[in-house]
């Protein structure tokens, strides 16, 4: 079976969401250190700098990221794909890999217009669930 552009871009934002998860984490480790990290966290210290940074945009990530995953799983099971929802499925995680190193490095507007691309290819594949 051959998986069609949609469906990779798919899987790549599951590998995304790794990446997010670990770059998160490992850079709250090295702000806090490894004893509070396996511990209880009971003192609620919060991410800060780079670790604040990656922390935020993986929760901004998990925000858009389900609905992406519907989108596309919807757009598949209606076996609706297209040149459309392709364009719009590699737009949503081609922007949503590059927001990762734009916001932990702090570039303002470049970071803004990854997530405006990535936004607009979810719009697409959605959109191409009702044609």
């Amino acid at each position: 079976m051959q998986l069609s552009i949609e469906a990779w871009c798919l899987f790549g934002g599951i590998i995304l969401a790794l990446v997010h998860l670990s770059a998160a984490s490992f850079a709250f480790k090295a702000q806090v250190g490894n004893r509070y990290t396996v511990g209880a966290r009971d003192e609620g210290l919060k991410p800060e700098g780079l670790a604040g940074r990656l922390d935020r945009a993986q929760r901004n990530f998990n925000e858009t990221f389900p609905a992406f995953a519907a989108a596309v799983l919807l757009l598949l099971h209606l076996q609706s794909e297209g040149t459309f929802s392709a364009v719009g499925a590699a737009l949503y995680l081609g922007g949503r890999i590059l927001y990762l190193p734009l916001y932990a490095a702090g570039v303002p507007w470049l970071r803004t217009f990854s997530w405006n691309f990535a936004t607009l290819g979810l719009v697409m594949v959605a959109v191409d669930t009702l044609m």
